[in-house]
């Protein structure tokens, strides 16, 4: 069985040599599996495609795929996934975090018929602040991307071939790759497995980052609207009771003057309220005109061994083959 690992690099020259070898060192350990691995540098400026070129001249089973620019972590998952080969798709950082040793747990639990198997962490390594930011997520998820009450995403995920077809053919410039899976199927489970820290450098998400893959989830729900819609039919009704407040305590106390303040602060609330919703449509509406000017979701400049790790998965169908001709020989003076 062959295993497509598939890894975004950004900035990791000093970590993904490490991380290749010791995906191998794993697969040395377990028989009947082999492995490929698709490293996408995204537009890093050091020397991680370098490093990439060097591991597909030593190793055959090493696809390189370098982008003109940095596109994102889930942009360089989707090219990643149109260039794995496997039974098995596995998904990976490249800092170490999600560690090589706790891919087997992935594999072994999608063997048992699911479709999508995250790795869940007990015991995060990361700062307060990444893991508040990862609550948020959890919860927007579940609200905005019809992800299943019971199940955990994280970074750390397997799939299976026909679930990578289905997630290729989306196209749009602005990829989630979770949000993607859910479309496509809710046979999904989780599999404890240990979260290491990271062993050199720090997180490449800024604040503007999360802010801006959070954003991502509005390209698979309209939940936003719908919000804005019930935000804006109680802020019509609450302006009539009040109206209606308004009149009557006149008509009991003529001699109360209306109050310049209340005037204004309710003129605040109401034309902020109005400008709320005008960005959250402008939102939808920015991205649908960039969509219609067909931005790419990501732009290969070079790639190394492309062919090579196809030729590897002909190889591994080969030796299959070869095998079951094999057994079938032995078998057949049995039956005559």
């Amino acid at each position: 069985m062959l295993i497509s690992v598939v890894i975004p690099c950004y900035y990791s020259e000093k970590t993904i040599r490490k991380v290749v070898e010791l995906v191998m060192a794993e697969f040395e350990k377990n028989d009947g599996y082999e492995c490929e691995f698709v490293l996408v540098n995204d537009g890093s400026t050091d020397h991680t495609f370098e490093e990439i070129q060097k591991l597909g001249a030593q190793y055959p089973n090493v696809c390189g795929v370098n982008l003109m620019r940095n596109f994102g972590q889930h942009n360089a998952l989707m090219a990643a996934l149109h260039y794995a080969k496997g039974d098995y798709v596995l998904g990976m950082d490249d800092d170490l975090q999600t560690h090589p040793s706790q891919m087997f747990k992935l594999i072994h639990k999608i063997e048992e018929g699911y479709d999508l198997v995250y790795g869940v962490y007990p015991q995060k390594k990361n700062s307060w602040m990444k893991n508040l930011t990862s609550k948020i997520n959890e919860v927007t998820s579940r609200v905005m991307l019809n992800r299943p009450r019971e199940i955990v995403s994280s970074n750390f995920w397997i799939i299976t071939r026909a679930v990578q077809k289905e997630v290729i053919k989306y196209d749009s410039f602005n990829p989630y790759i979770d949000g993607i899976f859910y479309r496509v199927t809710h046979r999904i489970g989780n599999v404890p497995v240990e979260h290491f820290k990271r062993e050199v450098g720090t997180s490449g998400y800024t604040l503007k980052k999360l802010i801006n893959l959070w954003l991502r989830y509005w390209n698979f729900s309209v939940i936003p609207l719908r919000i804005s819609f019930f935000l804006g039919l109680f802020s019509g009704l609450a302006g009539v009771i009040i109206a209606v407040i308004i009149v009557v305590n006149k008509i009991i106390y003529p001699d109360v003057p209306v109050g310049w303040s209340s005037t204004l602060c309710v003129m605040v609330v109401l034309f902020g309220l109005v400008l709320m919703v005008l960005g959250v449509i402008g939102e939808y509406l920015g991205k649908i005109i960039l969509i219609l000017n067909n931005t790419p979701q990501y732009i290969v400049r070079e790639t190394i061994n492309s062919d090579a790790a196809a030729s590897e998965k002909v190889r591994t169908l080969i030796r299959a083959a070869a095998g079951e001709a094999a057994a079938a020989t032995e078998e057949e003076p049995e039956k005559l």
